[in-house]
């Protein structure tokens, strides 16, 4: 089968399941013009993902926006530097449960069945490029070099976007619901220690999120904090690229060897993690962080075989300094001395460090508002996560600043410790997106009742005739 040929199964399959019908949300006039019913911010694979959700709901006065060039959505050929995905290759995902969609059927249709027996995990390349075809065969409204700036509540449940950027089509838009399907750094900030941001100059570091400029570090003397998967992608990218060493610096003692997704994967954990206590989920996600996702034995081993790779257990930065040419690290081992730093050391989620949420941000419910963690659990980072309904959307602080927040939701990794990893991981995307969907579409209809019911109510359009049966019943 060729990729063209996919494409018509894929149109076909989805002609019977009936998706492309009338759409069944009234329109919202407004005197600064068109009003979206919902707008996505982020047109990576959550976004695209929730676009498709929506359009099975029959929700399709929607829009989605991405700040990043097409084609280059998400962190898979921008910061992503793995060799291939963590998850196995049998998980399902953005599909949402129609066969030709998944990432199998594409691979398949190109390499055959036998190619996707020889696949162990899916590369990084192709998992971007099947997210473009995904785009391109669903036909989804994307626009590109878009980026939000600020969302402004106004009156009757309308929000103001303001936007820049070279593709963006006005100074404005409107929308009734916007979904914040923004990935890992969505919901907060990329985290580099003040030990660090404070003491050296720019030029001598940069987090794992950022560009880094790897040619001009060919044949240098790199380090890379934290021992997390994405430090171990890092050093062996680096290596692969030209650097001469690669240190790995790791907290603890030895190796995490436990990656808890795993077991979340087949347990439930995943899926109805919605239905849990506040205890119990508070609980869930503080062993999350403290067990961490060690990298995968493919990854570890690539970077060891290089001959410049050197592992430190035990090894806490305890200070930096910059000095000549280069940044010296202390450790309790002793000092070394560096060319450049990569810091892997993740991010802080916090709604009061998104720009766009400034003129909401107080309003939202964090954990910290809700639940009051044990004392041997309780973690600042888990408490400033937002306290999110179990349909991703945000929740008010009081009473009075609710329609403020109306329409607003995160499906991003913000929602970890109120939904789980199911915003957060491909792992839980084929069950986060239902429940983010069927919430959006629930709110929209909702908010018309009144007149969905007016109109259900005197509605009078004559189906059967019975001409046969009148004449019966005047004979008798």
């Amino acid at each position: 089968m060729s990729l063209e040929a996919l494409n018509k199964q894929v149109k076909r399959d989805l002609s019977y399941l009936g998706f492309g019908g009338a759409d069944w949300v009234r329109p919202t006039r407004h005197p600064e013009g068109h009003v979206y019913d919902v707008i996505i911010i982020g047109g990576g694979q959550s976004g695209l993902g929730a676009a498709f959700g929506l359009l099975r709901e029959r929700v399709s006065n929607i829009l989605v926006i991405d700040e990043n060039k097409e084609g280059l959505e998400g962190p898979w050929e921008t910061y992503a530097r793995m060799v291939t995905l963590r998850t196995p290759k049998y998980l399902t995902s953005v599909d949402l449960g129609v066969p030709s969609l998944t990432f199998r059927s594409w691979w398949e249709t190109q390499f055959g069945p036998e190619g996707w027996e020889e696949v162990v995990k899916i590369p990084r390349g192709d998992w971007m490029n099947y997210l473009r075809w995904y785009r391109k065969v669903l036909n989804l409204p994307v626009i590109n070099e878009v980026k939000l700036k600020l969302i402004e509540p106004l009156e009757e449940r309308v929000h103001r976007l303001h936007i820049e950027g070279v593709g963006a089509p006005s100074s404005a838009l409107l929308a009734r619901k916007v979904i914040l399907a923004t990935g890992i750094q969505g919901g907060g900030e990329w985290h580099v220690p003040p030990m660090i941001s404070e003491k050296l100059p720019r030029h001598l570091y940069a987090h794992t999120s950022e560009v880094i400029n790897f040619a001009a570090l060919k044949g240098k003397k790199v380090a890379v904090l934290g021992g997390g998967a994405s430090a171990f992608d890092n050093a062996n990218f680096a290596l692969s690229e030209g650097v001469a060493e690669a240190h790995v610096f790791v907290r603890r003692k030895e190796m995490p060897r436990i990656n808890p997704i795993r077991q979340m994967e087949g347990s439930g954990m995943i899926e109805r993690f919605h239905s849990l206590s506040d205890a119990d989920k508070y609980a869930a996600i503080a062993h999350f962080f403290k067990l961490n996702q060690p990298p995968t034995n493919d990854t570890f081993e690539r970077a060891a075989s290089w001959p410049g790779f050197n592992l430190h257990f035990g090894a806490p930065w305890l200070d930096v300094e910059a000095k000549g040419e280069g940044a010296v690290v202390t450790t309790p081992q002793g000092t070394f001395t560096f060319d450049f730093l990569i810091i892997s050391t993740g991010l802080v989620t916090d709604p009061a460090l998104r720009p766009e949420l400034k003129l909401v941000e107080s309003h939202i419910a964090r954990w910290s508002d809700r639940y009051k963690a044990p004392t041997e659990i309780a973690n600042d980072m888990l408490d400033a996560h937002p306290y999110l309904s179990p349909g991703f959307a945000f929740t008010s602080r009081d009473e009075k600043a609710k329609k403020r927040l109306h329409g607003l939701f995160a499906f991003n990794y913000s929602a970890l410790i109120s939904c789980g990893i199911s915003a957060s991981a491909l792992s839980g995307m084929r069950f986060g997106v239902p429940k983010l969907v069927s919430a959006v579409a629930d709110q929209l209809f909702l908010d018309d009742r009144e007149e969905i019911l007016k109109n259900y109510f005197s509605y009078n359009e004559v189906e059967f005739v019975g001409e046969w049966t009148k004449k019966r019943t005047v004979e008798a």
